[in-house]
C-alpha cells in the first residue's frame, strides 16, 4: 500500500511542472494575448473609417477638387462633408469590397473610373441615395482629368494611411514611358496610355 502511494506521489510530482507550465501559458495569453488582439483590431485598416481617412488624404492633395457642393436629399442643404475622395474610398471599400492595403487594387478602382476595368453602376455609386444629383459623372470627369503623376500621388496618400509599409517595401521599376493619360469628354472609352493605371507607381519623396 505504501509502495503504491509512493509511486502515485512520484508521478504527481513529475506531472506538476507540466501542469504549472500549462497554467502559466493560459495566464500569459489572457494577460498579453488579448491586448495584442485588441491593438491589432485598433490598427486594422478596416477600423479607419472613410469619413476619417478622406480628410487626412485631402489635405495632402491640393490639386484634388472637393466636389462637395451637392445637395442633400434629406435637408436640401449642401452636403459639404460628402466629398469626391470620400465617395472614392466608399466605392473602393464598400461597393467593390477591395482591400485597402494594396496598390494594385486602388489601380483597379481608378481603371473603373476610366471605363477600362469593371463598369460602375450608377444605382450603387456612393451618394446616389443621399444626394439630389448622382455624383458619378462629375466624379468620373475629375478622376479622368488627373494626370499620371497626380494619380500616383493620390494612391500613395491612400497607402500612407492604410498601408504605410508598402511605400517602402514595394520596389519601383523605372518606366521609360511616363506620359500622362490623355482623356476626352467621353472617359468611358479606353484611351491611349490608360493601361498605365495598372503599372507600379513611384513613391512620394520623403518630407524634409
Amino acid at each position: 500500500m505504501k509502495i503504491q502511494y509512493f509511486v502515485s506521489r512520484k508521478i504527481q510530482w513529475r506531472i506538476f511542472p507540466f501542469c504549472l507550465g500549462f497554467l502559466l501559458a493560459i495566464i500569459v495569453n489572457m494577460g498579453i494575448g488579448f491586448p495584442l488582439l485588441s491593438l491589432s483590431a485598433q490598427t486594422s485598416p478596416r477600423s479607419i473609417r472613410p469619413e476619417i481617412a478622406a480628410p487626412m488624404v485631402q489635405q495632402q492633395l491640393s490639386f484634388l477638387a472637393l466636389e462637395n457642393d451637392y445637395l442633400s436629399q434629406e435637408s436640401g442643404q449642401v452636403s459639404s462633408n460628402n466629398t469626391l475622395l470620400l465617395r472614392l474610398i466608399r466605392y473602393h471599400e464598400y461597393v467593390k469590397s477591395r482591400p485597402l492595403t494594396y496598390r494594385f487594387d486602388w489601380q483597379l478602382t481608378f481603371a473603373d473610373y476610366f471605363g477600362i476595368n469593371e463598369p460602375i453602376k450608377s444605382n450603387r455609386y456612393p451618394g446616389h441615395r443621399t444626394l439630389v444629383e448622382n455624383p458619378l459623372e462629375g466624379d468620373r470627369k475629375i478622376i479622368t482629368s488627373l494626370n499620371r503623376e497626380q494619380r500616383n500621388q493620390l494612391i500613395n496618400s491612400l497607402l500612407a494611411i492604410y498601408n504605410p509599409k508598402s511605400l517602402v517595401a514595394d520596389p519601383v521599376v523605372p518606366s521609360e514611358n511616363n506620359e500622362a493619360v490623355e482623356t476626352n469628354s467621353q472617359p468611358q472609352k479606353p484611351q491611349r496610355g490608360s493601361a498605365d493605371l495598372l503599372l507600379p507607381v513611384k513613391a512620394l519623396p520623403a518630407k524634409k
